[in-house]
């Protein structure tokens, strides 16, 4: 029955997912094709900077939190711990996550990713001919009692061989830097790249069409999503009692990152009002907390910063594949916390070294997560292992994790939507059309009588709707100026 009863949330995660690739190849390559390389590589560097400074900022503020609330302090957990969790080291994982960015086979990238694999090897011992230990037990038989050998095998020695294997998500960092790079030197071909610019423009065109059919369907699968999640929890109550206080630390850490800080950074950057920016972002925060997943929502962020939020396209494109992919400040922050709360659990002390080691660890480990549904749990274990903690002890918090997945995956959207805000601010004098919809320097030919230039090339010209802009027409050697609500521009750099 319960099957039955989530499969319409299924399908809307199986929708969501479905676009994900089509959307992340064609935005970047289109958009990336149409920019300057100067122009590209400012803005790339500003992204990944911008991104990499909060996601540790959000560490810095769970931490803090988690020292200050003590969530772990005497709680009283049941021992019902799984033995021999997954089995990983920080060197493998950093070594995964830059063997991820270059996939030595494209179509595999599309459905799994590189792992290292750990292989336990025993070594059992030799045994041993004298016995280990001579017991005398009294005999009422035998007056000197009888006696016992008793031969204590040794441990065995356990070795682990490492070993290439794969993990069943896809691997969209790998897809993002290849379509980045394909994006790129397609501008630079100029004539000849502009046919396989146009298709990822129709494919980029046509999902966002598939999207805005799609939104019908959202409520009606969003209530079955949740409503399935909440059959599946056992007893809420007791639930409640031992992981209160964790629950809660987690909460206020995003409290305060998503809706005091992000909104602050941006402020201070662009010196606009945050709320009325996030106000048009509400939908895709609602599809964030019914999904749990970043990647699945990106479609929806896309269609938000487009229609409500009018972030330049071509930033748009850029910013927020590049965000579901490396920008976890909730799951950052999560880490941290759940490391701590751990640690606090088994009375386990954390020198400020090992705060230090929390803090970059959770911050690699985030940006490696993939945007499923509890990709945190996965990379928790190269946090916990990274200070010498248990990783069964994940088992603690799997119950309670669902619910906080929801709520971090809301902030992670959030601070992509208001990364690309950003961005699109401080990169607004390199793209054609920025702030209020008036034409910058463009990178296409827009002058209509520009064909008669030998080097230019006919390009099938892009509709672009603007709040107001001019269109010139020339007579001899007056120009006269008439206003237009539709003006065509070449994405395409010729």
């Amino acid at each position: 029955a319960k099957i039955y009863f989530s499969f319409p949330g299924e399908l809307l995660m199986r929708m969501l997912k479905m676009l994900i690739l089509p959307l992340i190849t064609s935005s970047l390559m289109s958009g990336l094709s149409s920019m300057e390389s100067k122009a590209c590589c400012r803005m790339g560097v500003l992204t990944v900077t911008y991104y990499l400074w909060t996601t540790f900022i959000a560490v810095v503020v769970g931490i803090v939190l988690v020292i200050i609330i003590k969530p772990g302090v005497g709680t009283d957990m049941e021992s019902h711990r799984l033995g021999g969790g997954p089995v990983m080291t920080s060197a493998d994982a950093l070594i995964d996550l830059i063997r991820n960015m270059v996939p030595s086979n494209l179509i595999e990238a599309t459905f799994q990713q590189y792992k290292t694999d750990l292989i336990p090897i025993l070594k059992v011992p030799t045994r041993t001919v004298q016995p280990n230990f001579v017991y005398v037990f009294p005999d009422e038989n035998d007056p000197k009692g009888r006696t016992v050998y008793l031969e204590l095998t040794p441990p065995p020695d356990v070795t682990y061989k490492t070993s290439p294997g794969t993990s069943q998500q896809m691997n969209v960092l790998g897809i993002v830097i290849f379509s980045a790079t394909m994006g790129l030197l397609l501008g630079r071909m100029g004539e000849r790249g502009a046919p396989l610019v146009n298709v990822c423009q129709c494919i980029n065109e046509c999902v966002m069409k598939i999207i805005n059919a799609a939104v019908w369907y959202f409520p009606f699968g969003i209530v079955f999503l949740v409503a399935g999640k909440i059959l599946d929890m056992q007893d809420p109550s007791t639930l409640g009692k031992k992981l209160g206080w964790y629950g809660i630390t987690v909460l206020a850490g995003l409290f305060v990152h998503g809706l005091i800080l992000l909104p602050f950074f941006y402020f201070v950057l662009t010196k606009k009002n945050p709320f009325t920016y996030i106000r048009g972002l509400l939908q895709a925060m609602v599809i964030a907390l019914a999904t749990s997943s970043s990647s699945a929502t990106l479609p929806i962020t896309m269609k938000c910063l487009l229609e409500n939020c009018h972030v330049d396209r071509q930033i748009a494109r850029f910013v927020l594949p590049v965000g579901a992919t490396i920008n976890m400040d909730g799951t950052a922050l999560y880490e941290a916390v759940a490391a701590i709360f751990i640690a606090q659990v088994n009375d386990y002390e954390l020198d400020f070294g090992q705060l230090v080691t929390i803090s970059i660890t959770a911050t690699a480990a985030s940006i490696g997560a993939a945007g499923i549904p509890q990709a945190g749990l996965v990379t928790m274990v190269i946090v916990l292992t990274s200070v010498g903690l248990p990783p069964d002890d994940i088992t603690l918090i799997v119950a309670i994790d669902w619910i906080l997945d929801r709520f971090r995956t809301m902030i992670n959207v959030l601070g992509d939507a208001l990364a690309a805000g950003i961005i699109a601010h401080l990169c607004r004098k390199d793209f054609p059309l920025s702030g209020a919809g008036k034409a910058g320097p463009s990178y296409g030919t827009q002058n209509p009588h520009a064909h008669n230039n030998s080097n230019s090339v006919e390009v099938p010209m892009t509709e672009i709707h603007t709040h107001k802009d001019c269109m010139f027409d020339t007579t001899g050697d007056s120009v006269g100026e008439r206003q237009a609500h539709t003006v065509y521009y070449n994405i395409c750099q010729v």
